[in-house]
Order: C-alpha cells, then structure tokens, then sequence
C-alpha cells in the first residue's frame, strides 16, 4: 500500500469515528444550523477556553441561511451526521437574541445561555449512554419561552478517552429559531457564558469511563431550567 494511500484510510478512518450536528426537523444540512469548522473533518473541540466551544462556527459572524419557525412546548429533532457514535452525555442550550438583533446577527457571547436538556448514563458494569448510536435527538422547546428568536445549541461530549484533561472531545452546533406561543415566564437560575462554563478538569468531562466502572456520574454544565 503506498504511503499517501495508507495515510487517505487512517485520515477516513478517524474520521468516521467523528460526526457533526447539521440539521434539525427534518430540513437540509447547514440550512438552520450554522456550518460548523468540522463539517468536513467532523474533528471535535477539546479545549474547554476556545471560542470554538459556542457554536463550533467555520465563519464566526455569518449566520445560517435560515430560521426555523418553532411553537413553545413543540420537540424537535436535532439530527447527527451519520450518528452519534462516541460514548458520553448530550446536552441542550438555548440563548435569547437580544432586542435589535436575529437569530442570524446574534454572537451568542455573555451569559446568555441555560440548559434545557442532559441525559444520563446508566450505571452498572458498564455505562450505558441513550444517545450513542442515535442519528437524532429531540429537544422540547421549553412552553415558559418568551416569544422571540433563540440560538439552540447542541453539545455532546465523547468521553472515551477522557481520563486527562483535554481529552474529552465535544462536537457542537447552533440552530437558528424563533419561538411563538410561548407564556413568557421562563426566568433560568443558571445563565452561563460560553466558553466560561467548564474547566478542563470538571469531572463530568475528567473522568475514565471503563476502569473502575463509576458508580456515579455527574454531568459536566449547569442544572437543566425548568418552566
């Protein structure tokens, strides 16, 4: 096998251990969502302090094509390319666009976000993982929103080989929506900056998953808000 071959397998080989989060419902890849630096590679982030961990963006400042039309209380599916095939937590953010701006325009910097969803391992020999292997996962959009536009954020963190810092690999993206119907009410305890809301040490993110098996697990973020 020539070399340049040899090395064409290893680079699809890994990456077909990688995925990325383009798309949500049931709409084209990187028409809602912002097109993500991994598009191509589907290489995750590993630093916890890097600008890369909000949205994961290929072009910093250019939102998606579009927005998607979302009712208060509606699920809806956050799709993964090809699937979900690392071990570890999944986990939704949604940040408020600000007055004057869109869903398209808004940076997401500050301490705008909260978390609307985290799932958890099941414990026993193993840790056992809901959203590995899923091509999709449905998110509810809280019913207590305010009308308005939102970033909804996907965050799910590969944590077979994060017994070290940095070892753990998060594959993000944000979807552009706007939210109608909503009561309005919705007040989060936890709003938190991104980057800003994890250490590389965090032991939801620190943490060997196979040996001892962990009798416990708590995930890495804030609490989930609730209406």
């Amino acid at each position: 096998m020539k070399l340049s071959t040899a090395i064409a397998f290893l680079v699809a080989a890994v990456a077909e251990g990688h995925y990325t989060f383009p798309s949500v419902a049931n709409s084209q890849d990187w028409y809602y969502v912002r097109t993500t630096a991994n598009f191509q590679s589907n290489g995750p982030v590993t630093n916890v302090q890097s600008e890369d961990m909000r949205c994961y963006q290929r072009t910093p400042g250019t939102g998606a094509p579009g927005t998607l039309n979302v009712t208060a209380g509606q699920s809806i599916a956050y799709n993964a390319k090809a699937s979900i095939s690392h071990p570890g937590p999944m986990a939704f953010y949604i940040a408020k666009v600000p007055t004057g701006q869109t869903a398209a325009t808004f940076d997401g910097k500050g301490k705008v976000w909260s978390k609307i969803y985290q799932d958890h391992p099941k414990l026993g020999g193993t840790m056992t993982w809901p959203s590995q292997g899923a091509r999709s996962v449905n998110v509810q959009i809280p019913k207590c929103l305010q009308d308005g536009d939102y970033l909804l954020r996907a965050e799910h963190v590969g944590l077979h080989s994060a017994s070290s810092a940095g070892g753990a690999q998060f594959y993000i993206s944000c979807a552009q929506i706007t939210v109608s119907g909503g009561t309005g009410t919705y007040s989060p305890k936890n709003l938190v900056a991104i980057p800003g809301y994890l250490t590389a040490t965090d032991p939801g993110i620190m943490i060997n998953i196979y040996y001892p098996v962990p009798t416990s697990y708590t995930p890495p973020g804030p609490a989930v808000e609730t209406c």
